[in-house]
């Protein structure tokens, strides 16, 4: 896998085994030859430039709101794997739920499950099963707008989700798939499938595809600025002067 290169003439650094390179001109990403390289660079960039960059570059805010938690301490990046799910309340069709199943098992490594359950603050739209699926598979991970339960599981075999909520809810008999890889809204935010999820301690961004090696030379010239200003905070013992020095908070 390549690496990636933030360029400038002048000395480097060697951040996240990345390579920066300094100087008076800009910032130039050499931009990664592979879908996987492209999502790692997400990986080893912090999620706060990432919405940073983004609303830098398009005005638009593409992060999900406070509710989006994760269940443990956990950072992954992926790309976009979205099913909805529809409140269908006392149905007894025992394939309700099926296409939500075959759509797991569809997905390739690197996937993240992106799932919209209607209504669903207080049902589980995934568990233990479902994330066991999705680790098998190599999922990066899952972010549900609705519940999450199985929670103790999840947490032992290490799969992060982030839900709106923890419950011990079920979707049977209450829900019904509603289609997969299709466009979705996720706790407020748009998703399409392919579409960048990144998420860390700090929640949960989106990242349109077709804006992603934009966005992601963005964000490493973010954190890199905000990375060099610890030091100087702490050498000048001033937030003031760093700011005006990097340009940057």
């Amino acid at each position: 896998m390549r690496n990636f290169y933030l360029m400038r003439m002048g000395r480097s650094s060697v951040i996240a085994g990345l390579i920066i390179c300094m100087s008076g001109v800009g910032w130039v990403l050499a931009l990664p030859s592979s879908d996987g390289s492209l999502v790692d660079g997400f990986r080893h960039v912090e999620v706060a430039s990432v919405s940073d960059a983004l609303e830098q570059l398009t005005g638009r805010r593409m992060y999900m709101n406070h509710h989006m938690q994760p269940i443990f301490t956990s950072k992954f990046a992926g790309y976009a794997m979205t099913v909805r799910l529809k409140k269908d309340e006392g149905n007894s069709d025992p394939k309700a739920l099926d296409g939500m199943l075959a759509a797991i098992d569809q997905g390739p490594a690197n996937s993240v499950y992106v799932m919209s359950v209607e209504d669903g603050a207080d049902i589980a739209g995934m568990g233990g099963l479902m994330g066991t699926a999705m680790m098998s598979r190599d999922y990066a991970g899952a972010v549900i707008d609705g519940g999450v339960r199985d929670v103790a599981y999840l947490r032992k075999i290490g799969f992060p989700v982030f839900a709106t909520g923890i419950v011990p809810s079920t979707s049977v008999h209450h829900y019904r798939f509603d289609g997969a890889q299709v466009p979705i809204v996720c706790d407020g935010v748009s998703v399409n499938p392919g579409d960048i999820i990144t998420a860390d301690s700090d929640g949960v961004v989106v990242v349109p595809r077709d804006k992603a090696e934009a966005v992601l030379a963005a964000a490493w010239e973010l954190d890199f600025k905000e990375h060099s200003m610890y030091a100087v905070i702490e050498k000048l013992k001033s937030i003031v002067q760093a700011v005006k020095q990097f340009g940057r908070l």
